[in-house]
């Protein structure tokens, strides 16, 4: 008897470890696998790259008001495919990009019903993953209620992360708004100042690195963060309740049947991968047509180095004849000009600057009731018929854009407020920069007029205190690994005076040299750039750096990574038409000399290197890379280099 009935519990054992069923696939080079299993009802993916582990089985799932789709989950049917597409993006990182891919469809059952599907796309340097929630009887709209989606990391893994403030704090109470300091070279098992990371997020693991972000996002979904659960495990959080003063839900509505944004992860032995991915645009689509042929550009900012008291006319007509002498595209007008200039003298101002070959961006205040910030015009955006009654003014006096400030969190109908000023101002013809927001999730692609968010510790706390000046060199080797990787950054930067103030003999002191504010010019890639210039740089920084910062372009054809570690330095190259620019900088105390391979020039060729000495003291001369088609550099702390031909 007892023989019988440990036969019949080892059968009983065996019928459930027969149960899981686990299914692989590739990357079309074969590098990457992603492993997926049911085992126990739970669903789970794992990750490698060249057989070494990059994520751990890691959990997949959704509980919703329809029922609980993490458990008792079954693999119901499994097909793979391949995708191959090309497409163009002036305003990315690359303006031609060929996707190659290969497609997981997975289908899972729960109680003998089909609830969902997990589609994987897998290129050769990056991991993603959506959900399709599928009807239920005739239940044709759910909640989406959390999403179990993990991200179990090797251990000694390393951190590199930018912590999600709690909501309502900071300034008028507008946080979260993706403005805090990042933690670098930290262990895992942290959660920030409590409320988890802001996307990208950026690991190193003892064979590589891994990037983790989301693309895709509308207002069908709510802007997501990355929770740690203990240890090396991280999973997708939802907003936090306190958002948008407390007004909304935290969980996502949504039609049935309906996808949810892409989870994607990015892998490399180095950071190549990292610095030249185009995931954040390879899966999303365009959601409507171009109302216009929009153009992008270089413009002036007379706020970055005057504040407010810079917004009144006779100072914005002088950056707009600024503007025309460094042949820049546009002028940025900050906050109070509606109060400070007024709508009447604004048309005026338009009418000369577009005399000038100029066009004005004009800025805004979100709000409506998601925080106390004060500064006008208010009221303007939040709603569909006062934002359309002022798109149209903007639209019949000529305005080539605007600058939308002061957002409230990542709840759903918050993410549909930015998809509704996009809407609307491309039905008006206008750009439109985000400040005080969230990251952009693949919005270049998905909104023609889209041209960039802050979402970022930006140039604007170079003018408010010295920390920040004393830290631009790390935060800057920072972006291009980080933030700048996934979207468009607006950050105002590139700076020549010596003092962020209106008479540059006092405030702030900038600590980096002018090379280094060329350098970042092209480091920091956004298609509209309203530089940190001042009109008395024409006069008082070298003719050589305005030279530069009059012809550096803000759109770019390629991107390629040269060298560089988070937080101490980073060199990379872009390339706009056929010219390639190289650009470095150094955050270390000690002097960086490297000799780098310049494929894109050849050997025994004269290239143009700005650099600076041990006092950073910048020149430009002409030197000549050796017959290997290297070039030997030294970039001291806070310094820069750009090689050009």
């Amino acid at each position: 008897m007892k023989k019988i009935l440990l036969t019949f519990v080892f059968s009983f054992l065996a019928y459930f470890v027969n149960y899981a069923t686990e299914k692989t696939f590739t990357s079309p080079n074969g590098r990457i696998s992603v492993s997926v299993s049911d085992n126990d009802g739970k669903l789970t993916y794992s990750v490698k790259l060249d057989g070494k582990t990059f994520l751990n089985p890691s959990a997949l799932g959704l509980k919703t008001n329809m029922g609980n789709f993490t458990e008792n989950l079954e693999i119901s049917n499994f097909e793979t495919s391949k995708v191959q597409k090309r497409y163009r993006l002036k305003n990315i990182k690359q303006s031609i990009v060929d996707y190659s891919a290969t497609i997981a469809t997975i289908s899972l059952k729960q109680d003998s019903k089909n609830v969902f599907d997990v589609i994987f796309s897998v290129s050769d340097r990056d991991v993603a993953f959506s959900y399709k929630l599928l009807p239920q009887k005739e239940t044709r709209v759910c909640v989406i209620e959390e999403e179990i989606s993990g991200f179990s990391l090797p251990k000694n893994t390393t951190t590199f992360l930018c912590p999600q403030s709690k909501p309502m704090g900071g300034f008028a109470r507008t946080s979260p708004s993706y403005e805090t300091p990042y933690s670098v070279d930290e262990a895992t098992g942290k959660n920030g100042w409590g409320e988890g990371y802001t996307f990208p997020c950026l690991f190193k693991t003892p064979d590589g690195w891994v990037l983790i972000s989301e693309t895709g996002t509308d207002g069908g979904y709510v802007g997501c963060r990355l929770l740690n659960q203990n240890d090396s495990n991280y999973k997708i959080g939802f907003p936090q309740q306190g958002e948008c003063n407390g007004i909304g839900s935290t969980s996502v509505s949504m039609s049935l049947p309906n996808s949810t944004p892409w989870r994607t992860i990015t892998i490399d032995n180095t950071l190549k991968n990292i610095v030249e991915t185009t995931v954040a645009f390879d899966l999303t689509e365009q959601k409507y047509f171009s109302s216009r042929d929009y153009t992008y550009g270089k413009g002036s900012w007379s706020w970055i180095i005057g504040m407010d008291q810079s917004c009144n006319f006779d100072e914005q007509k002088r950056y707009i004849d600024f503007s025309e002498a460094m042949g820049y595209q546009s002028v940025l007008v900050d906050a109070f000009w509606d109060k400070q200039i007024g709508y009447d003298k604004i048309a005026e101002l338009s009418r000369y600057a577009l005399s000038k070959g100029v066009g004005l961006f004009l800025w805004y205040n979100s709000n409506g009731t998601w925080n106390d910030a004060f500064q006008t015009p208010i009221d303007k955006m939040n709603t569909s018929a006062n934002r359309r009654k002022e798109m149209k003014w903007l639209q019949e006096n000529g305005i080539r854009g605007i600058k939308v400030d002061f957002f409230g969190g990542d709840k759903q109908q918050m993410m549909q407020l930015y998809e509704d000023i996009l809407t609307d101002a491309n039905d008006f013809g206008l750009l439109v920069i985000f400040h005080g927001c969230t990251l952009p999730r693949g919005w270049e692609k998905m909104y023609p007029n889209y041209a960039a968010s802050e979402a970022v510790l930006a140039s604007e706390n170079l003018h408010f205190g010295q920390g920040a000046c004393d830290n631009e060199a790390f935060n800057a080797c920072l972006h291009p690994f980080l933030r700048n990787t996934v979207g468009s950054m607006d950050f105002g930067g590139s700076a020549l005076n010596k003092f962020y103030n209106a008479d540059n003999k006092h405030g702030s002191i900038r600590r980096t040299s002018d090379v280094f504010a060329l350098s970042t010019a092209v480091l920091f890639q956004s298609a509209v750039q309203h530089f940190a210039l001042a009109p008395n740089n024409l006069t008082d920084a070298p003719s050589w750096a305005i030279d530069f910062m009059k012809k550096v372009p803000t759109t770019w054809d390629e991107v390629k990574f040269i060298d560089g570690y988070p937080g101490k330095y980073v060199i990379l190259a872009r390339r706009s038409g056929d010219k390639w620019y190289i650009a470095g900088i150094n955050a270390d105390k000690q002097p960086l000399t490297k000799t780098i391979s310049l494929e894109m020039f050849g050997a025994n060729t004269e290239v143009q290197l700005y650099s600076d000495d041990n006092n950073l003291n910048g020149s430009l001369k002409t030197v000549k890379t050796n017959k290997l088609k290297q070039l030997s550099i030294t970039i001291p702390c806070n310094g820069g280099i750009v090689i050009t031909k």
